[in-house]
Formats: structure tokens, sequence, C-alpha cells
């Protein structure tokens, strides 16, 4: 067991902790939650002693240990591969596995009759004690398995460390927490560097440990399926739910109820209290009652409203007008290093799709976005962008890219968006940056801080076609919520790359996988398309015994025969599909062009009959009326034409 006792932290006049006091029990799994700045990170390692605070604040059970992941690696310097360094995780019982290695070679040359071969005896049963049940021979098979879950391939193994990245390496030390096993397992963002596959594979090992778990996560699937109790920080106080995310937003709103129908039942009797003081004051046959009612209000244990914590609060701007076509990809590919990244990728998006881009880390999701967005080149293949498609693009490192130097404010004005001071100022606000907030230099803000600000230099552009890739990091559940909304709401193209299943789950309807150097798009949300790769694995193993029974020798010569058919039929059936839906979709095209040249001309119109100058020359007024009039009328044919259009290519493709 570990305690808290009356934790108390304070930077100047600001409290980061009031009077804090809670217990870890074994076997607990616990979410620990905040908004940016609440100081989630700061408990959780002044629980694992890497903070200083007071004696006695922090105590613990004996033989309760403690393991901490914090939330960004420093820098390890190690000479080992990737599983000595792994397996160090072990160092103390390889250390004490070698001395009974050590005393049972000792004991043969060793004359049994002496005191020396008994103290030997003695020795070797103490530490065979300490070694039961640690199941020592099992190592390697260990080691492999959580490398393996987290990502890692054979190949890796006896790689040196230093040729891993910063988020590799990261995975290595959770590796080696997860080998060591504390009794007390303290995680600081441990999905941050984890993609789809390696974190489904560590919710399904946590739920097999037996140790305790104090997590912190923006991730609220995560939370979901591992923790059983939620601690929320919130203005200095810790306040404990028991039971997941899920359940403490539930349970938070129904606190919020009961706590103001108190608040408000205080303070009526409060006015009616001081009604009765105020009327009688004056009265001496009533001043015993008036005291007595003072006296009341001096003991009564005031209620205060739990304050709302800061949050941003944003819409995109209107998608500007496209085509139904927004982005066409034919025959992309990549390599790097000699390395094969992707081939032959071909990717149609519609107005208003919007895709979660997935796949092991290394697979090109980052790249695929870069090569769209114009950050990257390619080898081969096309990338075409419909109809006045404006795109804008968010990196995974377009945080770190902000210029320290320049203020907020500054930042802002290279957006390239033509906005007024006030409006940038709004638009700030919005993402917490207020007052004098807007003057702090990009080198002070925090990595929160920081992607809020890259996130409002992106949308203050309009866009109707958004490459966001990780846009959540260092962004709390609260902003994530905010901004799934926002996305939900937009009525443009999105591509984005994030392992945030709750956050994706909301608003995309396809999922674009990168897997083994190949592109595929799949219909419905991270979910949905989890739950059917689970079904067609299944199908899979179910399968091969009876392929392999029906098949025999031949196997080989019928599947080369079923892919040539297979080829054979897709060209067929393309042909068809380009012969049914080709008029259809030059109507469409030329009905949005159409469309786009009168939607031009009928604001200009609109500019010019909002001109009271227009007014005094009638024939001016006669024929620009005239003029507005007919733009609608061609608007509302072409219209109609293009949605006749659209309906055709919709029944065709059903039909197909």
């Amino acid at each position: 067991m570990l305690s808290i006792n009356h934790l108390d932290v304070r930077f100047g006049e600001k409290h980061l902790f009031k009077d804090i006091s809670q217990r870890v029990h074994a076997g607990d799994r616990i979410g620990l939650i905040g908004v940016n700045g609440a100081g989630k990170s700061t408990l959780l390692k002044i629980m694992a002693g890497v903070a200083a605070c007071d004696d006695g604040v922090i105590t613990k059970s004996k033989h309760f240990t403690v393991g901490y992941l914090p939330q960004e690696s420093s820098a390890l310097v190690s000479e080992n591969t990737l599983y000595q360094e792994a397996e160090s995780a072990f160092d103390e019982l390889l250390t004490l596995q070698q001395e009974v290695d050590f005393l049972h070679d000792q004991m043969a040359a060793t004359d049994h009759d002496s005191d020396l071969f008994t103290a030997m005896v003695e020795r070797q049963g103490e530490l065979q004690h300490q070694l039961e049940g640690h199941d020592i021979y099992s190592i390697r098979s260990r080691v492999e398995k959580v490398l393996m879950g987290l990502g890692f391939k054979l190949a890796d193994l006896e790689a040196p460390v230093t040729s891993f990245s910063g988020g590799w390496l990261m995975r290595l030390m959770l590796a080696k927490m997860l080998l060591v096993s504390p009794s007390l397992l303290l995680l600081d963002e441990p999905t941050n560097h984890l993609d789809l596959e390696s974190l489904t594979w560590v919710e399904e090992f946590f739920r097999t440990c037996q140790g305790a778990m104090v997590i912190i996560s923006h991730d609220r699937t995560f939370l979901d399926k591992i923790t059983k109790a939620t601690w929320e920080l919130s203005m200095g106080k810790l306040s404990v739910f028991k039971g997941n995310y899920s359940y403490y937003v539930l349970e938070k709103a129904e606190r919020r109820i009961i706590e103001k129908g108190a608040y408000d039942n205080q303070q009526a009797k409060i006015k009616q209290t001081m009604r009765f003081v105020d009327r009688f004051r004056a009265k001496s046959t009533k001043a015993k009652q008036v005291q007595s009612r003072v006296k009341q209000l001096e003991k009564i244990d005031m209620i205060e409203l739990s304050d709302d914590e800061q949050q941003i609060r944003f819409t995109f701007p209107p998608a500007p007008a496209c085509g139904r076509d927004v982005l066409e990809i034919e025959g992309l590919s990549k390599s790097y290093q000699g390395r094969q990244i992707f081939s032959d990728v071909n990717l149609q998006l519609q107005r208003g799709d919007k895709v979660a881009v997935v796949g092991v880390n290394g697979a090109g999701k980052s790249t695929l976005l870069k090569i769209i967005s114009g950050q990257l080149e390619h080898e081969s293949g096309e990338i075409k962008l419909g109809y006045n498609v404006q795109l804008s693009y968010f990196g995974q490192h377009q945080a770190q890219e902000l210029s320290p130097v320049l203020s907020v404010l500054e930042t802002m004005g290279q957006s390239g968006a033509e906005l007024t001071v006030t409006r940038t100022r709004s638009l700030l606000g919005a993402f917490l940056f207020r007052g004098e907030e807007v003057d702090k230099k990009v080198a002070v803000l925090s990595g929160g801080e920081k992607s809020r600000l890259a996130l409002a230099k992106m949308i203050a552009k309009p866009a109707n076609l958004m490459l966001l890739d990780e846009p959540t990091n260092h962004l709390d559940m609260n902003s994530q919520e905010v901004l799934q909304e926002a996305m939900a709401q937009y009525d443009g193209c999105i591509i984005v790359v994030s392992h945030n299943r709750y956050f994706l789950d909301s608003f995309v309807n396809k999922v674009l996988m990168v897997k083994d150097g190949q592109v595929t798009l799949h219909e419905g949300n991270v979910t949905e398309y989890l739950q059917k790769m689970v079904l067609v694995e299944e199908e899979k193993k179910n399968m091969a015994p009876q392929l392999r029974t029906a098949t025999g020798g031949a196997g080989v010569e019928h599947s080369r025969e079923s892919k040539k058919e297979r080829r054979q039929q897709e060209a067929q059936e393309r042909q068809k599909r380009g012969n049914k839906l080709g008029p259809w979709k030059k109507k469409a095209e030329e009905a949005e062009k159409q469309i786009a040249g009168l939607e031009v001309r009928k604001e200009e119109l609109e500019i010019l009959m909002a001109d009271p100058d227009l007014y005094r020359d009638e024939d001016a007024w006669s024929k620009t009326s005239s003029e507005y009039d007919q733009c609608k009328i061609h608007l509302e044919r072409w219209y109609s034409q293009w949605e006749e259009a659209q309906a055709e290519i919709e029944d065709i493709e059903a039909a197909l």
C-alpha cells in the first residue's frame, strides 16, 4: 500500500495541491485525470519519489515496490543491444542465478563433510528460496513476448539501443517496466508512442497484471478498458470516483446537480435569515433572536460551487465550396534509403469524407500525409486535388516548429489568414490565450500551449481539406472533446493520423490502413474496423486447415489461376463501371464548374446591390437586379442538374 498524507504544494501564491490525502491499495487500477497544468505529472513524480516532498507525506508498506514511466524519456546512454537492455530488468534475479551456478560448481569440488560445504548448502537454499516463483528459465521468452507486443521485430533484438528514436526508447522503457512487474506502476501517458496494434496488446497485457496502477492518459477508450477508479485533480483538490472514465463523466454530472441543489438551498436559508436580522435588528424585544440568528450564520460551513476549468471552445471556419471529388491518388510510390515505404497507392476521397489513417509506427502514415500536403516528394504516381480544393496541414511536430522568438500574437500573424487584430485575439482567446498571454514568447510555452497555438494558427485560414498528424498530442480530455465536436460539425474533408480511438470514432467514416507497403480503405470508424479484422483473422484460422486438405499439391497452381481470373474480372468490372459512370460524372463536373462561377458572380452582385449609390441610378439598379434574378435562376437549374447526376452516380455505385 502507498499512502499520500496531507500533501500541500504551492508555487508563489498559487496552490498546486491543497491538503491532499489518498491511498493506493494492491490491485487498484486508477486513472488520474485533469486539465493541462492541474498537476497530474507532478503528483505522479512525488508518488514515485522522483520529486521531493516533506518526510512522511508519502509512505509505503514494506516490500511495496514502485515503477515510474515518465511522459518523455531522457537520453538513454547504453552500449547494450535491445535484448540486453530489456533483459536488464531481471538483473537482480540473473545475479542471484549466477551465484547459484557458482556455488553449484564450488560444491562439486568441496569436501561434503566440511563446514564450508554446509555453509554453501545453506546459502544455496536461501538463494533458491528467493528465486522461487520467478520462473527464471523463461526470461528470454518473456522478454521477446513483451518486445514483440510493443511493436519491435525479431531483427531488432540485436540492434544497439542507440539506433532507436525517442518514441521507440519510450517503448523500451515501458517494456522494462512491464517485465519488472512492481507492486505499483505509475504511468504518465504510456500510450503516446504506441500505434493501434501495440495499444491493443498493452490493454490485454494490463488486464492480466496483478499489480496496482495509476495511469495518466488522455485516451478515454484506454482508461475505460483498464481502470476501475478515477482520481480527478481540479483547482488543487483531488476527487475520487469509484469507476472508469465513462462512470466518472456520469457521476460528476450527478454530483454537480446535487452540489448545486445544496448550494441553492443554503443560499436561500442565508437570505431568509438575513432578512429577519435586518428587519428586527433595531427592536430590543427581538435582540436575543437576532443575535442567535447571527451566530447561526457564523457557524455555517459555506458550500462553494466547483469552478469549471477553462477549455478551448471553437468551430472550424466554413469550408469553401469545392467539387464532389476532393482528392485522387493514382499509383503513388515512395521509398526511403532503399526501403519501400509503400507502392501503387490508389485512393479517391469525396467532399465530407473523414478518414482515420492507422498502422504501426514506421508504416508510412506521416509520410503519406506529408506527400499529399506537398511537404515531401514522391517517386512515382499522381496526386490530384479536386476543383477549388484548399488544403491545410498540421504536422506531428508542428508545435516544435514554431519560432521561439515570436510572441503568440506574432505567430498568428504568420498564418497567412486575413484577420483583424480583434478577430485574431478572439481566436486566441478560444484557445485559452487571453489578455497579456498573447504577448508571451513561444519559447516559454508548455507543450500543450504550443499544440493549442499551432492548431489555432492552422484553423485561422479556411480550408476544405484538412490533414492532421496526431492533433491530440498534449491536449487534455476536455480540449479533445471540444476538438472532436468541431471536427464532427466541419463540412469539409479530413484525413487524420491518430491512435486515440474514442477521439476518432466520434467523427470518422472511413479507415485508411497503411501496412506492409500497401494502403487499403475501409468503411466505418476505427472500432468497427478492428472488430472486422478480428472476424477476418478468425475466418483465416478456420479456413486454413480446410484449404490445405482441399487443395493438396495443386493448391499453388490453382491459386495462380484464381489470381489471373480475378485480375481479369476486376478489369472488366472497372471498364463496366467507367462506361456507366463516365457520362454522369462529366455532367456533375460541368455542373460544379458552372455553379462555382455563378456563385462568384452572385456574391459580386450582392456587394453591388448593398451599395446605396446604386439605387440613385435607376437603369443601373434595374440591370443589376435583373442579372441577379437570372443568376439565381441559372444556379437553381445547375444545382438541379448536379443533384440529378449525383443521384444517378450513387445509384450506379450502389448497384455495382
